[in-house]
């Protein structure tokens, strides 16, 4: 890569556990911030709002604004403005899905729209989605993450419930957050960054890291959330690095910008 002229960084299981920081990424996030390296955090995260996001960060001390974090629910709301959706998903973000117009009848649903996984992802739930798809609506997912991680240990996510609506109803998800390309070039955007120029710094190994890497972005893989010691590996493929943590993050970037 050349030299590094902006990060994007997962939140969950990389700054934090379960909303709570994690060892040396307060201190990580405001190095980068003293050193005027632009970042951007790209999130799946479908349980909180884009500005609660914010606000739970920077209470916890992290240098960060609402212009600073890019989540599913705000791709989600640009690419389906106007549409009619019957929305599955744990947690409040209709703030961030305005442009989107929610409907609980499966008859009146253009899209299936599916975000994380929760206790919501009842039998009649996931009915009334699989209704809409054979009555003809669009599956789309806000990401496919099979689980995430909290401090209890790893818990089940939306995509585990993808699958099964794309089996049972023949349908093929469309999928607006991450590995999306799409997702990971409006954050470059915002940077107003070269692929070749940012790294990708996740504990998915396949949403975050490959998928960073298959669109020209070095993938930075940290042994923590997903990728914790003991939880399985999924994702066929290297990261082009690993750190223990992000705490180990500016020393990375020190050193590939003397490179």
């Amino acid at each position: 890569m050349g030299r590094p002229e902006g990060v994007l960084l997962d939140i969950d299981g990389v700054l934090t556990v379960d909303w709570q920081p994690l060892p040396g990424a307060v201190a990580a996030l405001r190095r980068l911030h003293a050193d005027g390296l632009p970042y951007v955090l790209l999130t799946n995260t479908t349980s909180r709002t884009r500005q609660s996001v914010a606000e739970t960060l920077a209470a916890a001390g992290f240098p960060v604004t609402a212009e600073s974090v890019l989540t599913a629910p705000a791709a989600t709301a640009a690419r389906l403005a106007g549409s009619r959706c019957l929305l599955l998903n744990s947690g409040d973000i209709r703030a961030d899905l305005a442009d989107v117009e929610l409907v609980d009848d499966p008859a009146e649903a253009e899209v299936v729209l599916i975000g994380g996984g929760g206790p919501e992802f009842d039998y009649p739930a996931l009915n009334r989605a699989f209704t809409a798809l054979q009555g003809g609506a669009r599956l789309v997912a806000m990401h496919r993450n099979a689980y995430w991680r909290t401090a209890d240990g790893l818990r089940l996510d939306g995509g585990a419930f993808v699958a099964g609506l794309e089996y049972a109803a023949g349908a093929r998800a469309e999928v607006l957050g991450k590995p999306a390309e799409a997702f990971f070039t409006g954050a470059l955007e915002r940077l107003a960054v070269g692929a070749g120029e940012a790294l990708m710094v996740g504990d998915d190994i396949e949403s975050d890291v490959l998928a960073a890497q298959r669109y020209g972005i070095t993938g930075v893989l940290v042994r923590t959330g997903k990728a914790a010691a003991g939880a399985p590996r999924r994702g066929d493929g290297d990261p082009d690095h690993v750190l223990d943590s992000v705490a180990d993050l500016p020393e990375l970037l020190s050193r590939l910008r003397r490179e």
